[in-house]
């Protein structure tokens, strides 16, 4: 029999209902693909969480690593069914690549990613161009996710690197789900490309930039600054949505049965099983304020 190790930190609380934490904060910054939906389906209870949320006076920003403009992302959201009373507003690591790119008029850059991405660059003063001639990378994502992986990209960023050209993440998620599958994304490539000695720019989560932007927009739609204790992020990713939110100094509610569904057992729902938990986050950033399977009410 092994003795309890007395130096391993406390478990967070598991919850089943987010009603009693919301009283405690004025904005939530809540991710979207794994804790709204799943690339294929929304997910009812937890838009109805948001919404009741709203209903106590909480702002509501989604925040998402998506590589495309706020309302390219809200009219994806109509799509699938999340309607648009759960959130004020939205705020996308695609509007934090625009801006930066606005600083670099006249800038040749290759797009290395699906066409469906390059709304990031409308009104912008950037000139398309192949690999051979770019002075720039932004990396949205694969060309096509559904059969590629990083790996068809070793030759191409092995030329890039031989050129030292600086490479911008526009999503730094390694992987996502959809429908149950999970998708690779830029911040595979990005941080291939990084393992090289290549220069990159994440513009999402887990990085500051996109935080200081959503925490810009709170101030602007609450007319002042909230303080960091009556914020919350809540996520389902520890590398993204955990480890961003402890950056910053601001707590998080982990919703288990997204990303990490498989490492935890939760694949086809069921309760949290501590010592999974405990294994998870022991590979993690931290420790999460609280984590439930689903966000619900």
């Amino acid at each position: 029999m092994h003795a309890p190790d007395l130096h391993a930190p406390a478990l967070p609380p598991v919850i089943a209902s987010f009603a009693e934490l919301a009283p405690t904060y004025d904005v939530i910054l809540c991710d979207v693909w794994g804790v709204l939906h799943n690339g294929v389906a929304a997910f009812a209870p937890a838009a109805d969480a948001l919404r009741r949320a709203r209903a106590l006076g909480i702002t509501v920003i989604l925040v998402s690593n998506a590589p495309r403009p706020r309302e390219g992302v809200a009219k994806i959201l109509d799509g699938l069914g999340v309607p648009r009373d759960g959130y004020d507003t939205i705020v996308t690591s695609g509007m934090v690549t625009s801006a930066l790119l606005a600083d670099r008029p006249g800038t040749k850059f290759w797009h290395l990613g699906p066409e469906r991405d390059i709304g990031i660059y409308d009104g912008l003063d950037l000139v398309f161009t192949g690999l051979e001639d770019a002075e720039l990378i932004v990396c949205t994502g694969l060309f096509d996710d559904t059969v590629e992986t990083p790996e068809d990209y070793a030759d191409r960023l092995k030329a890039a690197r031989a050129r030292n050209l600086p490479f911008i993440c526009a999503n730094p998620d390694i992987v996502v789900e959809r429908g149950g599958d999970l998708i690779w994304c830029a911040g595979a490539i990005a941080e291939a490309y990084a393992a090289l000695g290549g220069e990159v720019v994440f513009c999402g989560k887990p990085h500051r930039p996109i935080y200081e932007t959503a925490f810009a927009t709170a101030r602007a739609l609450r007319g002042g600054d909230t303080p960091p204790a009556r914020i919350i992020a809540i996520g389902d990713a520890l590398r993204t949505d955990l480890a961003g939110a402890l950056g910053v100094g601001i707590d998080c509610l982990f919703v288990a049965a997204g990303i990490h569904a498989g490492e935890l057992g939760l694949e086809h729902g069921g309760a949290v099983d501590p010592k999974a938990l405990a294994r998870l986050l022991g590979d993690g950033p931290g420790n999460p304020t609280a984590v439930t399977a689903r966000l619900a009410w």
